[in-house]
């Protein structure tokens, strides 16, 4: 099924580069394809058995493979255009997690850390979460977070990737527990609460 491609962004395919592997460790040539749109850009590595289809009149781009009945062509063509997907999702209106901190006295709060710092103007979201003291996550670099209220996280960024793992991160701290319904919940996340058993 080919993607659309929305005003503003534009696709780019670069030429055939021989690199290394990551699973096999051999040589092969691959491709990067460059999303860039109106919120920044984003690169896709194209294993050689993909192929990518530009059709600049249509707006449209498709994802094939070269044969459907080896499982690993089959896999990374889902792979591949799941990605492609969500890559010019990114840069024409970006990827968004909300986090809802739910427990008494739980709160969140974005404060700068410069001694801590990785990268310029690094945001850290600190939370508060019934500890002695307080959790300090750096956000990862090209994540903005803010705090609308208290207790919710705004996490927004062009890399669906990042900014879900980073939630994921954020909700280890304090997983959703099934007899008190506490703890920190991603985007709609529920949880079914159980009873307590009596002995």
């Amino acid at each position: 099924m080919p993607l659309s491609i929305p005003p503003g962004v534009e696709l780019t395919l670069g030429e055939p580069k021989v690199k290394k592997d990551a699973t096999t460790y051999r040589q092969v040539e691959k491709r990067t394809l460059s999303v860039a749109g109106p919120l920044g850009k984003l690169d896709l590595e194209i294993q050689p058995f993909v192929k990518i289809d530009l059709d600049p009149a249509a707006r449209k781009v498709s994802v094939s493979v070269q044969d459907r009945e080896i499982k690993q062509q089959r896999e990374m063509w889902g792979t591949t255009w799941s990605y492609l997907n969500n890559h010019i999702l990114g840069v024409s209106e970006g990827h968004t997690a909300v986090l809802r901190l739910v427990g008494i006295g739980y709160r969140a709060s974005l404060e700068p850390r410069p001694a801590k710092e990785e990268y310029p103007g690094q945001q850290f979201v600190v939370l508060k979460l019934g500890f002695s003291h307080p959790v300090e996550l750096g956000c990862p670099l090209g994540v903005e977070a803010s705090t609308p209220q208290p207790t919710r996280i705004l996490l927004e960024g062009i890399d669906k990737e990042v900014v879900k793992s980073f939630a994921a991160r954020i909700r280890e701290w304090k997983k959703p527990e099934p007899y008190k319904g506490k703890g920190i919940f991603v985007d709609a996340e529920t949880i079914k609460l159980k009873q307590k058993k009596i002995k």
